[in-house]
Protein backbone atom coordinates (compact mmCIF):
# COMPACT_ATOMS: atom_id res chain seq x y z
CA UNK A 1 0.00 0.00 0.00
CA UNK A 2 2.70 2.50 0.86
CA UNK A 3 4.74 1.91 -2.51
CA UNK A 4 1.46 2.31 -4.31
CA UNK A 5 1.36 5.80 -2.37
CA UNK A 6 5.28 6.59 -2.85
CA UNK A 7 4.37 6.07 -6.45
CA UNK A 8 1.36 8.21 -6.66
CA UNK A 9 3.35 11.23 -5.01
CA UNK A 10 6.08 10.53 -7.03
CA UNK A 11 4.35 10.98 -10.02
CA UNK A 12 2.37 13.78 -9.23
CA UNK A 13 5.14 15.93 -8.25
CA UNK A 14 7.44 14.79 -11.13
CA UNK A 15 4.54 15.96 -13.56
CA UNK A 16 4.13 19.38 -11.67
CA UNK A 17 5.99 22.09 -12.17
CA UNK A 18 5.94 25.09 -9.56
CA UNK A 19 7.83 27.94 -10.77
CA UNK A 20 7.36 31.69 -10.42
CA UNK A 21 9.70 34.69 -10.63
CA UNK A 22 8.29 36.18 -7.24
CA UNK A 23 9.29 33.27 -5.29
CA UNK A 24 12.56 32.58 -3.89
CA UNK A 25 12.28 28.74 -3.83
CA UNK A 26 10.75 26.74 -6.70
CA UNK A 27 10.59 23.44 -8.27
CA UNK A 28 11.01 22.52 -11.74
CA UNK A 29 10.05 19.37 -14.17
CA UNK A 30 13.54 18.37 -15.70
CA UNK A 31 13.91 15.90 -18.48
CA UNK A 32 15.46 13.35 -15.69
CA UNK A 33 12.99 11.48 -13.55
CA UNK A 34 14.46 13.99 -10.63
CA UNK A 35 13.77 17.12 -8.76
CA UNK A 36 15.75 20.46 -9.29
CA UNK A 37 15.27 22.85 -6.34
CA UNK A 38 16.47 26.41 -7.08
CA UNK A 39 16.47 28.65 -4.00
CA UNK A 40 16.96 32.15 -3.85
CA UNK A 41 20.41 32.90 -2.54
CA UNK A 42 19.57 35.64 -0.86
CA UNK A 43 17.63 33.28 1.75
CA UNK A 44 21.22 31.98 3.13
CA UNK A 45 21.94 35.78 3.63
CA UNK A 46 18.96 36.53 5.53
CA UNK A 47 19.96 33.01 7.83
CA UNK A 48 23.44 34.08 8.20
CA UNK A 49 22.29 37.75 9.36
CA UNK A 50 20.36 35.91 11.60
CA UNK A 51 22.32 33.89 13.32
CA UNK A 52 24.78 36.69 13.65
CA UNK A 53 22.11 38.69 15.56
CA UNK A 54 21.23 35.64 17.48
CA UNK A 55 24.55 35.31 18.54
CA UNK A 56 25.08 38.90 19.57
CA UNK A 57 22.00 39.76 21.37
CA UNK A 58 22.36 36.47 23.58
CA UNK A 59 25.89 37.08 24.17
CA UNK A 60 25.40 40.52 25.29
CA UNK A 61 22.27 40.32 27.26
CA UNK A 62 23.10 38.02 30.12
CA UNK A 63 25.79 35.27 31.37
CA UNK A 64 25.29 32.40 33.62
CA UNK A 65 27.69 31.95 36.62
CA UNK A 66 26.89 29.97 39.77
CA UNK A 67 25.41 31.87 43.01
CA UNK A 68 22.71 31.22 44.71
CA UNK A 69 18.80 31.82 45.02
CA UNK A 70 16.01 31.96 47.03
CA UNK A 71 13.30 29.03 47.22
CA UNK A 72 10.35 30.75 48.49
CA UNK A 73 7.78 27.87 47.87
CA UNK A 74 7.63 24.61 46.67
CA UNK A 75 3.62 23.42 46.32
CA UNK A 76 1.57 21.35 43.91
CA UNK A 77 -0.58 24.01 43.30
CA UNK A 78 0.19 26.39 40.34
CA UNK A 79 -2.19 29.23 41.60
CA UNK A 80 -0.01 29.21 45.32
CA UNK A 81 2.70 29.69 43.23
CA UNK A 82 1.63 32.36 40.96
CA UNK A 83 0.54 34.16 44.11
CA UNK A 84 3.83 34.01 45.45
CA UNK A 85 5.84 35.16 43.01
CA UNK A 86 3.03 38.27 42.87
CA UNK A 87 3.91 38.55 46.44
CA UNK A 88 7.76 39.08 45.69
CA UNK A 89 7.60 41.76 43.16
CA UNK A 90 5.11 43.33 45.15
CA UNK A 91 7.18 43.85 48.06
CA UNK A 92 10.75 43.74 46.43
CA UNK A 93 10.19 44.86 42.93
CA UNK A 94 14.21 45.00 42.50
CA UNK A 95 14.74 41.28 42.66
CA UNK A 96 13.21 38.84 39.86
CA UNK A 97 11.49 35.66 40.59
CA UNK A 98 11.45 32.68 38.44
CA UNK A 99 8.60 29.94 38.33
CA UNK A 100 9.25 26.74 37.81
CA UNK A 101 7.90 23.54 37.29
CA UNK A 102 9.05 20.28 38.31
CA UNK A 103 6.33 17.74 38.15
CA UNK A 104 4.19 17.36 40.56
CA UNK A 105 5.73 20.81 42.25
CA UNK A 106 5.99 24.24 41.50
CA UNK A 107 8.57 26.04 42.76
CA UNK A 108 9.57 29.53 42.92
CA UNK A 109 12.92 30.80 43.11
CA UNK A 110 13.85 34.33 43.76
CA UNK A 111 17.10 36.55 43.01
CA UNK A 112 20.32 36.04 41.15
CA UNK A 113 23.35 36.23 44.33
CA UNK A 114 26.64 36.48 43.71
CA UNK A 115 27.19 36.42 47.30
CA UNK A 116 26.03 34.10 50.16
CA UNK A 117 25.51 37.10 52.37
CA UNK A 118 23.47 38.90 50.12
CA UNK A 119 21.17 35.96 49.72
CA UNK A 120 21.30 35.51 53.34
CA UNK A 121 20.32 39.63 53.78
CA UNK A 122 17.58 39.07 51.49
CA UNK A 123 16.14 35.33 52.86
CA UNK A 124 15.26 37.15 56.84
CA UNK A 125 13.22 39.74 54.82
CA UNK A 126 11.24 37.35 52.73
CA UNK A 127 10.63 34.60 56.05
CA UNK A 128 8.31 37.61 56.98
CA UNK A 129 6.12 37.36 54.07
CA UNK A 130 6.71 33.44 54.12
CA UNK A 131 6.61 32.14 57.72
CA UNK A 132 7.31 28.32 56.14
CA UNK A 133 9.97 29.20 55.17
CA UNK A 134 12.59 30.64 52.64
CA UNK A 135 16.22 28.69 51.84
CA UNK A 136 19.52 29.67 50.24
CA UNK A 137 20.07 27.48 47.26
CA UNK A 138 22.45 26.77 45.39
CA UNK A 139 21.56 27.52 41.31
CA UNK A 140 22.83 28.68 38.16
CA UNK A 141 22.08 32.39 37.89
CA UNK A 142 22.01 35.03 35.62
CA UNK A 143 24.45 37.97 35.85
CA UNK A 144 24.22 40.89 33.58
CA UNK A 145 27.41 41.74 31.92
CA UNK A 146 28.68 45.64 32.20
CA UNK A 147 29.01 47.75 29.02
CA UNK A 148 31.74 49.81 28.64
CA UNK A 149 31.43 52.93 31.09
CA UNK A 150 29.00 51.32 33.13
CA UNK A 151 29.71 51.93 36.86
CA UNK A 152 29.08 48.64 38.67
CA UNK A 153 25.76 49.20 40.66
CA UNK A 154 24.08 45.83 43.36
CA UNK A 155 21.55 44.98 40.87
CA UNK A 156 19.64 41.69 41.94
CA UNK A 157 18.02 40.74 38.11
Amino acid sequence: MWRIFLVFILSFIGTTQVCSSQDSLFITKTESPSISIKKDPRLDLLIKKQIQINEETSRNARRLEKGYRLLVISTTLRDEALAAKTKVYTAFPELKAYLFHQSPYYKVKVGNFKERKEADTYQRRLELLFPKGVFVINDIIEVKLKLPGEEEAPDQE
